[in-house]
C-alpha cells in the first residue's frame, strides 16, 4: 500500500499553482485512460476546484504571504472534509469528493508533483443503507397505461417508458438511443452505458411491438432531424429533463404519490427480474454494472419487501 507522507515544505503559492495546472491534465487522463463519462469527469474536476478554493481560504485565514512554507499532508485532507461537512455536504458527497482526491493525488505522484498520496490511507465515510424506490408490478402497469395513444406524443411516451422498463435503461441511455441501436428482428437493443461501455439487452414482445409501431408510423410525424430514436415536436432528441417531467406527470395521473423518476424504472426492472427467479449475475450484466456489489442492493429490496409482507399477513405479527 502506498505510504501516506506529507509533501516537502514548499512555498504555498508554488504548490497550489502546480496542483491547479495539473487538474485539467488529470481530467483529460480520466477520459482517455479510465473511460469515465464526460459528466463524471466534470464532477471530479469540480471536486478538485473545490479543494483549491479551500486551500485559498486556508491561506487567507493564515494572513501570511503566499511565500510561506507549506506541507500538504493527511491532516490537510481531513480538515478539508471537515470544511465540507460544515457546508452541509452529505456522506455520499464526501465519499465521492474523497475518491476524486485519491485519484488526483495518485496522478500527482505519477507526474512527480507530489512525493506521496496524502489521501491514500483515509477511509471513506460510511454511507447509510440506501434502498431504491421500486414500483410494484400493478403500479408499473398503471403508469405505463397513462399516455394517450390517440396522440403522437402519447404513443411516443408509451414506447419510451416500455423501453425504459423492458431494458432497465438509465435516462441518458434511452435519450441517446439511435435507430441503429434497435434490432427488432432479434429483439435486442444496443446500449452505450457509463464509460461508453456497450451491452446488448433483450426486449420483450410488448416493447418490440411498441417500437415497431413508433418507428414505422409515429416517429416520422415528428419530422426528425437526426437518427436519434426518441424525438420531440421540433424533431430534435428528447432531453433528460423532458423524460423526468413526463414520468412525474404520468405518475400523478396514475395515482402514484411517491417520488419517482426515470431511474425508478431501472430499479423496478432489476427487482422484478430477481422476484421472477433471475440470478444476480444475469441482472448485473443486463444493468451494465461493472461490480456485482452495485447489483446486490436489489437483494436488500427483496428482503425488505418480504419482511413487509410477513408483518402484514402473519397472524402472530398482526396480533402484536
Amino acid at each position: 500500500m502506498e505510504k501516506s507522507l506529507t509533501s516537502p515544505a514548499l512555498p504555498f503559492a508554488g504548490l497550489r499553482d502546480a496542483l491547479a495546472r495539473l487538474v485539467p491534465v488529470w481530467a483529460n487522463a480520466l477520459l482517455a485512460e479510465r473511460g469515465l463519462s464526460v459528466r463524471t469527469m466534470e464532477a471530479y474536476r469540480q471536486d478538485m476546484e473545490l479543494f483549491l478554493l479551500y486551500l485559498d481560504e486556508w491561506d487567507m485565514g493564515r494572513g501570511a504571504a503566499s511565500s510561506h512554507a507549506f506541507q500538504l499532508g493527511e491532516q490537510d485532507i481531513m480538515l478539508f472534509l471537515a470544511w465540507l461537512r460544515a457546508r452541509q455536504n452529505t456522506g455520499r458527497s464526501l465519499a465521492r469528493r474523497l475518491s476524486a482526491l485519491r485519484s488526483f493525488f495518485a496522478f500527482a505522484v505519477e507526474e512527480k508533483v507530489l512525493p506521496a498520496n496524502p489521501a491514500a490511507l483515509l477511509e471513506s465515510p460510511r454511507l447509510p443503507q440506501y434502498l431504491p424506490e421500486v414500483l410494484s408490478r400493478e403500479e408499473m402497469e398503471r403508469l405505463l397505461a397513462q399516455p394517450d395513444l390517440r396522440d403522437k406524443s402519447g404513443r411516443r411516451d408509451r414506447c419510451l417508458m416500455e423501453v425504459l422498463y423492458a431494458a432497465g435503461l438509465r435516462v441518458s441511455e434511452v435519450c441517446g438511443l439511435t435507430l441503429e441501436d434497435i434490432d427488432l428482428q432479434r429483439g435486442l437493443v444496443r446500449v452505450f452505458g457509463k464509460g461508453s461501455k456497450e451491452r446488448l439487452v433483450p426486449l420483450h414482445a410488448e416493447a418490440q411491438a411498441r417500437l415497431q409501431d413508433y418507428i414505422a408510423h409515429c416517429r416520422p410525424e415528428f419530422s426528425p432531424n437526426s437518427r436519434l430514436l426518441f424525438v420531440n415536436r421540433s424533431g430534435n432528441g428528447l432531453t433528460r429533463q423532458y423524460v423526468w417531467k413526463a414520468i412525474k406527470k404520468y405518475a400523478l395521473t396514475a395515482g402514484i404519490r411517491r417520488e419517482i423518476s426515470p431511474h425508478t424504472f431501472r430499479h423496478s426492472f432489476a427487482t422484478h427480474l430477481l422476484e421472477g427467479g433471475a440470478d444476480l449475475r444475469s441482472v448485473q450484466v443486463l444493468l451494465g454494472h461493472a461490480d456485482i456489489s452495485a447489483t446486490e442492493i436489489y437483494t436488500h429490496v427483496q428482503a425488505e419487501r418480504l419482511r413487509s409482507i410477513h408483518r402484514a399477513h402473519h397472524p402472530r405479527s398482526q396480533s402484536r
